[in-house]
């Protein structure tokens, strides 16, 4: 049984998404296609149930995913336990992030980590930072940066990084969204039944947001819900509603001047924002690098 195949059926066990385990493993779908076959032949059992919209794992896929976790973490220990004889580290990481993430603080973390292990291949994958700890928690990436989230599994080791508070957000240039906006001084200002908001699809920042309204009994205008806090700030920009964000997403944003910061929502709780990654995965010398790197970079907050 081929390991490759091995390791893409196990990502494709998770995503239950062809186009996007094709993506993130940069094979192209018919290659991959043809990797899920190869094992199906070979264990002479289908893998996945298929149709137009959806895929899911079959009872032979079930066994075969255990067995697949098993060998590849069993591989990452024999490794670990060659490599640590050899300070010339050499293997792949993959790791996930949002794309503000990734220029933000990951840019010089990454810069110190490929000078200090030039033989280890980064996959960097980017996208909805709601997604990272479930990323994580599949065994889809090694590492991932994620807000913190009010419980951490048991099953997850976390390391802070930076600290960004939660504001909210609308178009600075004239629209219609901005006349509603003009003249707010504070929460009483704001009629929600006819001010859009653009409301997270998942993660932490939809959380506490509806936790935000629900404690007031409001019922707000919901224009759109959007994935992404990088797509928020863009459709904010454009006028489309009010949003709540990370001030560092907006700080990073090119469309920065295209908006400005109501004073309402203040209590919101901030971000602490950091690494993830599996507790038991710690001692894969990989991670352990990475991981050791990030502590002594110097971006940590107190």
């Amino acid at each position: 049984m081929d390991l490759r195949d091995l390791r893409y059926f196990l990502h494709l066990s998770n995503s239950l998404h062809f186009a996007r385990s094709s993506r993130e493993l940069h094979i192209s779908p018919s290659g991959l296609t043809r990797s899920i076959q190869r094992l199906e032949q070979e264990l002479d059992v289908e893998l996945f149930e298929r149709d137009n919209r959806t895929v899911t794992l079959t009872k032979p896929g079930f066994f075969l995913r255990d067995y697949a976790i098993k060998t590849l973490e069993g591989l990452s220990r024999l490794r670990s336990t060659i490599q640590e004889q050899s300070t010339d580290l050499r293997g792949q990481l993959s790791l996930f992030c949002s794309v503000t993430a990734s220029y933000s603080f990951l840019h010089d973390l990454l810069d110190r980590f490929r000078k200090s292990y030039p033989h280890i291949e980064l996959q960097l994958h980017t996208g909805d930072s709601a997604e990272a700890l479930v990323r994580v928690s599949n065994g889809m990436d090694d590492v991932v940066i994620a807000a913190l989230p009010p419980r951490l599994s048991d099953k997850l080791v976390f390391l802070p990084l930076a600290r960004s508070a939660l504001v909210c957000i609308g178009p600075a240039v004239d629209c219609p969204v901005q006349q509603l906006i003009r003249d707010i001084a504070s929460e009483s200002d704001i009629n929600w039944k006819t001010l859009p908001v653009l409301m997270p699809e998942t993660g932490l920042t939809r959380t506490r947001v509806v936790e935000w309204f629900s404690s007031r009994g409001i019922s707000p205008l919901i224009y759109a819900q959007v994935r992404g806090h990088e797509a928020m700030v863009s459709m904010a920009s454009l006028g489309c509603g009010i949003a709540i964000v990370p001030k560092l997403v907006l700080d990073n944003s090119p469309m920065r001047a295209k908006l400005r910061i109501l004073p309402v929502m203040t209590e919101l709780e901030p971000f602490v924002i950091g690494l993830c990654a599996i507790k038991r995965k710690m001692s894969d010398p990989l991670i352990a690098a990475f991981w050791s790197e990030a502590e002594a970079s110097g971006l940590l907050i107190e």
